[in-house]
Order: C-alpha cells, then sequence, then structure tokens
C-alpha cells in the first residue's frame, strides 16, 4: 500500500448525538474498509513534502465539514473545511433510505430489500462523486475512498 492514504481516523464524539446499532455497524465496516484501502493526498501537505501516510479527524462545526489533517506521529498539517450545504439532500435521503432498509431486511422480501438497497447505493454513489467534486484542488481521492468518507459524514449527522 502506497503512502498516500489515511492511516488512522477518528470521528469527533462530541458531534454524534445518537446512534442506533445499525448506524454504529455502517460507521464500524466504514472505518474499517477505509483503513484498509483508500487513496487520499492532501494536495497542500503533499506539496510542503509530506508524503503521508496521513491521520485524519472529521468533525461538524457551524454546518461545514471539518478535516483535520495530521502526519503519521500526529503533528497538525492542515486543515481543510467544506461547506455540507451540497451534501444535505444526500445525507437525507441516505438516512430515509437507510431506515427503510433496516425495516426490509427484518421483514420484506428480497426483492424489495434489493430495490431499496439499489436506491441506497444510487444516492451514496451520487454524495461521493460530490464530495471528490469538492475535494478538487485540496485532496485527490478515489471513489471508494469518498463513498466511505461519506458514510462517516452521516455518522456525524446523526441526530436523538
Amino acid at each position: 500500500m502506497g503512502q498516500q492514504r489515511i492511516s488512522h481516523i477518528e470521528l469527533d464524539e462530541a458531534t454524534i448525538i445518537a446512534r442506533n446499532a445499525d448506524i454504529e455497524q455502517e460507521r464500524r465496516v466504514a472505518l474499517f474498509d477505509l483503513i484498509e484501502d483508500n487513496a487520499f493526498t492532501p494536495v497542500r501537505s503533499f506539496s510542503a513534502g509530506n508524503p503521508g501516510p496521513y491521520r485524519l479527524r472529521l468533525s461538524v462545526q457551524d454546518g461545514r465539514l471539518v478535516l483535520e489533517i495530521g502526519d503519521e506521529a500526529g503533528q497538525p498539517l492542515e486543515t481543510i473545511i467544506l461547506g455540507l450545504g451540497r451534501f444535505r439532500r444526500h445525507i437525507k435521503d441516505y438516512f430515509a433510505i437507510c431506515d427503510s432498509y433496516y425495516q426490509a431486511v427484518r421483514k420484506a422480501s428480497a426483492t424489495e430489500i434489493e430495490t431499496i438497497d439499489m436506491a441506497r447505493r444510487g444516492v451514496h454513489n451520487e454524495a461521493a462523486e460530490l464530495l471528490l467534486e469538492a475535494f478538487a484542488g485540496k485532496v485527490e481521492s478515489d471513489f471508494l475512498t469518498a463513498r466511505r468518507l461519506f458514510t462517516l459524514i452521516c455518522v456525524l449527522h446523526i441526530r436523538a
């Protein structure tokens, strides 16, 4: 695995107000998959001679996504702040579809579950593309990494 990747990720626990078992499982899977396989290069830090791997802390502050990027030793390198307005519809749709999916898994037919899962993947894919657009000029990444990061962005938006 190359150096231009995330080696550790942390979510701001103060941002997460409530979790249910299904969302907690999504979080665990996204974190595991992200650390196992990702492509992440903060352009400014890399250009300044910091080749990675990188530590990443995600939080939401004042309606913005804050990505605090550090080197492997935990020394701060840079902070990237992205407006979340462009993701609001996708986050809302993703939660609605996930709720339907979790309910369907418990009592629906395989065809119904597959249909809901296709819709969930569609929203997830659109949001990953938006995240890659928001990263333009700031972070070089790939689609799968953006997908997993979107899952974690959603986890940060859980409210009681």
